[in-house]
């Protein structure tokens, strides 16, 4: 679709440029500074040059002040990807970026990047600010991992999860005063297979101030970021009610398929409250437990009418394979590379299919033993995202077949293979019946 009314934004940090068409004004580029005066009288300018679609790069964080206040202002905005605006190889300079994007713009060769409603950014920019304090979280777990160990206290080689019940029960009576290793095995949980003499003997180290200090600040700063996650698992569930589209069915959601909340779960119900926004339960399908549907919702939104199909789809998340085909021969089918959110919570999700006795578990197994693991992860979350799609677009339920129906089918399929190779090449396949005791 072409766009005769349209101008190009190349977007800097400190500064933005513009390119008009030559005939709306008599100097079609600008450059307007990024503070937000100058942003207003950017979109007065584009009105007055009777300016009704715009292009630009999405760098780094720059273009989000400026693509909000357009598209709050009535112009339909397109975030397009760089490697399609590549100009011709030679001069390069701002001015000639704007200029370009706009004149691509004109004849309708650009297409907008994927950008899911305002709510769903909201819900969004919550989820990966979790993220965020829950990798920061992490490392002071490791500082407080090295504090113990130069203090020559072996709690990790007794007990899986030095977070875990035990772990922290262990860790605040230290931090407590507390130095009596059999006063402090005592607090072991029954599930431990150490028994209380083994992690008595762990817990018996040198007690040095400074190491002390620093296991301290770092079960401060734990216990800091814990609350800011229980903050934004707040923001979450009112951000996750502004959704609300359906009612869950009266007869509930059935059990989970995990009866206690895996680690680093949000606190509130987010399986009802994701059937509410999307009006199926995604965490039905193997392998997808809350929070991967969460990750999930936050990054494409409920609405995925923007992607004609599910081919679309999978493209758009970089898991189906590429087409690099010349003269009739493929070159190369390889995944391109990307960092879509979405997609490594698939593939995340898609190792959790290992063990899993499955449909899903057993297709991921008979990839894994026709090809390497990585490229049998990326199939089976091509696969995933092409169950979450449906779910979304047709409000179907997942049902779970079973890994001896999937098993079965396989094996039919196989048997109606053999059977046309053997015609084929003129022979007669005929069922091999065991002999009698």
């Amino acid at each position: 679709m072409a766009y005769p009314d349209a101008c190009g934004i190349d977007i800097g940090s400190t500064s933005h440029f513009v390119a008009v068409p030559h005939d709306r004004d008599a100097e079609p580029v600008r450059e307007f500074p990024a503070f937000t005066a100058d942003l207003q009288r950017l979109v007065l300018w584009l009105r007055q040059c009777r300016i009704k679609a715009v292009a630009m790069e999405s760098t780094g964080v720059y273009w989000i002040p400026l693509y909000e206040m357009l598209e709050a202002a009535g112009f339909e905005v397109q975030l397009v990807n760089a490697r399609h605006v590549r100009s011709v190889p030679g001069r390069k300079s701002d001015v000639l970026d704007c200029q370009w994007l706009q004149q691509l713009m004109s004849y309708g060769l650009l297409r907008g990047a994927f950008r899911p409603s305002g709510e769903v950014c909201a819900l969004r920019a919550v989820w990966r600010h979790r993220d965020m304090l829950l990798s920061y979280q992490a490392r002071h777990v490791q500082h407080l991992q090295k504090a113990l160990t130069q203090m020559n206290v072996q709690l990790h080689h007794v007990i899986s999860d030095i977070m875990g019940a035990t772990g922290q029960a262990i860790v605040r009576a230290i931090n407590a005063g507390e130095r009596d290793p059999l006063v402090l095995a005592r607090l072991r949980d029954r599930r431990i297979r150490a028994n209380e003499a083994e992690v008595a003997a762990s817990l018996q180290g040198h007690w040095r101030e400074e190491h002390l200090f620093s296991l301290k600040q770092a079960l401060a700063l734990i216990d800091a970021y814990a609350e800011q996650i229980k903050g934004c698992d707040a923001e979450l569930a009112r951000l996750l009610a502004g959704l609300k589209d359906h009612e869950p069915p009266e007869q509930g959601l059935g059990t989970p398929k995990r009866k206690t909340p895996a680690r680093n779960a949000v606190g509130f119900d987010a399986r009802q409250a994701l059937f509410e926004a999307s009006g199926v339960d995604l965490t039905r399908i193997p392998g997808i437990d809350t929070s991967t549907a969460l990750k999930v919702i936050s990054e494409v939104g409920t609405d995925l009418s923007r992607f004609p199909t599910v081919k679309h789809f999978t493209s758009w998340m970089s898991l189906c394979p590429g087409t690099k085909i010349s003269g009739g021969k493929v070159l190369s089918a390889a995944t391109k590379a990307g960092s879509n959110r979405a997609a490594q919570a698939l593939r995340m999700a898609a190792q959790a299919l290992r063990k899993s006795q499955s449909a899903l578990g057993a297709y991921h197994r008979r990839l894994c033993a026709r090809m390497d693991r990585p490229k049998a992860i990326t199939a089976t979350a091509h696969k995933l995202a092409r169950l979450i799609y449906f779910m979304l677009t047709k409000g179907q339920d997942y049902v779970e077949a079973g890994q001896e129906a999937y098993e079965e089918k396989h094996r039919q399929r196989v048997l109606q293979n053999l059977t046309k190779r053997a015609r084929h090449l003129g022979f007669e396949l005929t069922p091999h019946q065991p002999a009698c005791p």
